[in-house]
């Protein structure tokens, strides 16, 4: 069992994991990491991918991250409902829970940034130290 008092910590090292994953997802959306890029202001590829770099560099140094981490959930239920469950995009088998449809990082991802936009940025960030 982890003491309490190192919750802040594990709250930290949680959202710079959860941007840097969400960054990198957006890097592949760039041609990175084995990705196929895709038209920069492209529909919807280019704009997931830019609001991917942007929301996860932000919140990962915890800069805006309330906002970030909000529009970062917003996107993740859209692109779930719209790829996963109901096929608008072609990227796969839709319907079906999560695990079946591929859609399982959209629905972690959404729900831990909407408890990041609850939270706030915590220790460790831009946001902590300018308060100091």
């Amino acid at each position: 069992m982890i003491p309490e008092r190192y919750g802040p910590h594990a709250y930290a090292l949680m959202r710079i994991v959860f941007g840097l994953m969400f960054l990198t997802y957006g890097l592949q959306k760039w041609g990175l990491f084995g990705g196929q890029a895709a038209p920069f202001f492209s529909w919807p590829f280019g704009v997931a991918g830019i609001i991917e770099v942007i929301c996860g560099v932000l919140i990962t140094i915890g800069l805006f991250t309330k906002p970030a981490a909000f529009l970062a959930s917003g996107e993740m239920a859209v692109a779930y409902l719209a790829a996963h469950q109901f096929g608008l995009i072609q990227i796969g088998i839709s319907g079906g829970m999560p695990v079946q449809n591929g859609g399982m990082a959209a629905v972690l991802f959404c729900f831990a940034f909407l408890y990041i936009a609850s939270r706030g940025s915590g220790i460790m960030s831009f946001e902590g130290a300018a308060a100091k």
